[in-house]
């Protein structure tokens, strides 16, 4: 398999500030080095900047052709899946452990009084597994916590019921130390000492909730009683706890064995992520950008993305022992069927949990085209966003031309509005205008909103300017209502869009209809829509502030006996704050308003004439 040349430094500025796991290939398309990271744009960029690399990192980027990565969740599970990934691909510039060398799991024993241990082998002899832990530290230290709430057995006598009862066994040390109930010599019932590994169990399994809560409980009781030294111990236990349930699901010990599928739909895009999952670990992962040519339904795109994957995995003798389960968001309409394939939509569990891993990764791939597309044609890019938004709002003309408002005041001073302008999906910015609010009194955010907007376009109808296909108001129905009546009056209705968008849920608000109408959260086109509110606001915010920093300033010098009316204009056009004109030198101020009026200024604030 041979690969073309990729861009790297588009790559580069493409990839997410995100942990993960980077793949680089050369022009064969063999992978020839696994690397983690917890931030890969940081990592990676640093291999293609000059100095600070030996001759064989610099061979070795040399032969980059192209990079792949995986985002994941933790820094703990890019450890685990870079693990995977060198043990499956062997690449040539990663250092292979040739001892087979793993990360450790915590084993639950199979058979009477189980012992529960540290190891590095996985046997499938009845026997339950936990982890992997990204450190032996980590899963040490959990076992230790166990030990120290359960006292469970650690020599390697094979215990029996028969023995137990014959008497066969003696007691050792750790009975003697407190540190083992003794059920060797029938000290713990067989049952008791199945509850206690029960108990462990759900720890191992991030099931106690309760076992937190009663850690925390007792931290704060001896830190109340200013025992400090027994306090720090119960914070130990609990951040051990708190640490192993930051569960990985880059690999899991139920041995599940199922590809995972995902797809994210952007226009007349789609974004796949595929993740191969085998005895509960990932060890495969592709994601892929699909072209529609025409309109397609979800389930038709998902079924021809799972059987593209399928025929590209035989194509290059990369198929491996495909698994009888395949996890997917939704059931797939495939252009042919698989025999003995399964097809799960999970609810709840480690195979959402990997469902989601597997939707980061589409959502990755398509920030990272959008980007990549914006950076490169940027006319393509805005045309794709402007098509995205007429088809999500079910509108017949491109909005090309959007304008949002917002009203801003404090208790109902100095109310003002804002008004801004989108063209072509950007911010248009020397069309924004500003309004104060000259005909409604105190805060009255309908009447307010009215008011602007039959002024807005009032003024445009008289000029004969365009109008906009697109109208947003940042706020609830009232503010849209009101918005609309103001349209009404001006005969633009059916001739414009109007729209509100709510800040609490992000849900579109449309005159008439009683029922808020929502668009894909992952979308491109709500992310305009949020844009140019948050845009109106921070606009709208900005001028309020300046207004209300002015109206402070026009108060507090029209006490000053012999500044008149035109002398305090001056000052405000010149300073816009008391506390500038107070460091503003003597001569400066008398430049602006005159020395008398700069005479009276200064002694009523009692400034030296410097």
């Amino acid at each position: 398999m041979s690969v073309q040349p990729a861009n790297i430094a588009i790559i580069l500025k493409m990839l997410p500030h995100s942990p993960g796991v980077y793949r680089f290939l050369d022009a064969s398309g063999t992978v020839i080095y696994v690397g983690k990271a917890k931030d890969l744009k940081a990592r990676v960029s640093q291999y293609f900047r000059s100095g600070g690399l030996n001759r064989k990192t610099q061979v070795m980027v040399s032969r980059i052709a192209d990079i792949q990565h995986t985002v994941v969740g933790s820094e703990s599970d890019a450890f685990l899946l870079e693990n995977n990934l060198i043990k499956k691909y062997q690449p040539r510039y990663n250092i292979l452990l040739k001892d087979g060398k793993t990360y450790p799991w915590i084993c639950v024993e199979s058979g009477n009084f189980p012992r529960v241990t540290v190891t590095r082998r996985f046997v499938r002899n009845g026997s339950r597994y936990f982890g992997p832990y990204s450190s032996a530290m980590h899963a040490h230290g959990l076992l230790e916590l166990i030990n120290s709430l359960y006292r469970l057995r650690t020599c390697r006598m094979p215990i029996t019921a028969e023995g137990v009862a014959k008497g066969k066994y003696k007691v050792c040390l750790d009975y003697h130390l407190g540190r083992c109930a003794g059920p060797c010599v029938g000290k713990m019932s067989e049952a008791e000492y199945g509850a206690q590994i029960d108990a462990t169990v759900q720890i191992l399994k991030g099931n106690s909730y309760s076992l937190i809560k009663d850690f925390e409980r007792r931290m704060n009781e001896c830190a109340a009683a200013l025992k400090f030294e027994e306090a720090q111990i119960w914070k130990e236990r609990l951040d051990l706890l708190q640490k192993h349930y930051a569960k990985s699901f880059i690999v899991n010990a139920k041995g599940i064995n199922v590809d995972v599928f995902h797809v994210l739909f952007e226009g007349q895009d789609a974004f796949g992520s595929f993740l191969r999952v085998h005895d509960g670990c990932i060890v495969q992962s592709l994601n892929m950008e699909i072209r529609m040519r025409i309109e397609e339904d979800e389930a038709s795109v998902l079924g021809s993305f799972i059987s593209g994957i399928y025929g590209r995995l035989e194509q290059f003798g990369d198929a491996g022992d495909s698994p009888s389960e395949i996890v997917v968001p939704f059931m797939p309409d495939m252009p042919e069927a698989l025999p003995g394939v399964t097809f799960t939509v999970p609810e709840k569990g480690d195979r959402l949990a990997l469902l989601e891993l597997g939707r980061k990764n589409a959502a990755a791939l398509k920030f990272e085209r959008l980007k990549h597309e914006e950076f490169v044609n940027p006319e393509e890019h805005s045309a794709r966003i402007v098509e995205n938004l007429r088809r999500d709002l079910g509108m017949e003309e491109l909005p090309v031309h959007i304008e949002c408002f917002d009203n801003s005041n404090i208790q109902g001073t100095n109310p003002v509005a804002s008004c801004v302008v989108f063209r072509d999906g950007a911010p248009s910015k020397k069309d924004y205008r500003h309004f104060n609010i000259k005909t409604v009194v105190g805060a009255n955010d309908f009447a307010s909103m009215k008011e602007v907007v039959n002024r807005r376009y009032s003024r445009l109808l008289s000029e004969g300017e365009e109008l906009p296909q697109l109208i947003v108001i940042d706020g609830g129905r009232g503010q849209v209502n009101a918005a609309y009546e103001a349209l009404d009056e001006l005969g633009l209705i059916g001739k414009v869009r109007l729209i509100g968008l709510a800040k609490r849920m992000e849900e579109i608000i449309v005159p008439g209809d009683p029922y808020p109408h929502f668009i894909d959260r992952n979308s491109t086109s709500l992310r305009v829509l949020m844009h140019i509110r948050d845009e109106a606001h921070r606009f709208g915010i900005t001028h309020h502030r300046n207004r209300r920093s002015t109206s402070s300033l026009v108060s507090e010098l029209d006490n000053i006996p012999g500044v008149g009316a035109v002398s305090r204009e001056k000052l405000v056009a010149k300073y816009r704050t008391m506390s500038r004109i107070k460091k503003a030198p003597y001569r400066e101020v008398v430049n602006v308003i005159g020395r008398r009026s700069a005479d009276s200024l200064f002694t009523w604030l009692g400034l030296e004439k410097s």
